[in-house]
């Protein structure tokens, strides 16, 4: 289940995780890490978020839509 954007729980944000569904195989390596890297760096933005406490603080993960690839590809 999906989080929306809680900014205690970004402060405590130790880790990331993106997750890419099938839509985007078609996107190469590069691409993806490029699209990743922006849609991590503004996570306020993203359509689904969802945070998992781990020993040391979260880790936040973002699954990628079709919003998010159009937003941050512009």
């Amino acid at each position: 289940m999906a989080d929306s954007f809680d900014p205690y729980r970004e402060a405590l944000v130790v880790e990331t995780n993106t997750i890419w569904p099938a839509d985007f195989s078609a996107l190469s390596a590069g691409e993806k890490m490029r699209l990743e890297e922006a849609l991590q760096a503004d996570p306020a933005r993203c359509a689904t978020i969802e945070y998992v406490r781990n020993h040391t603080g979260f880790c936040r993960t973002i699954t990628v839509t079709q919003a998010d690839v159009d937003r941050v590809s512009k």
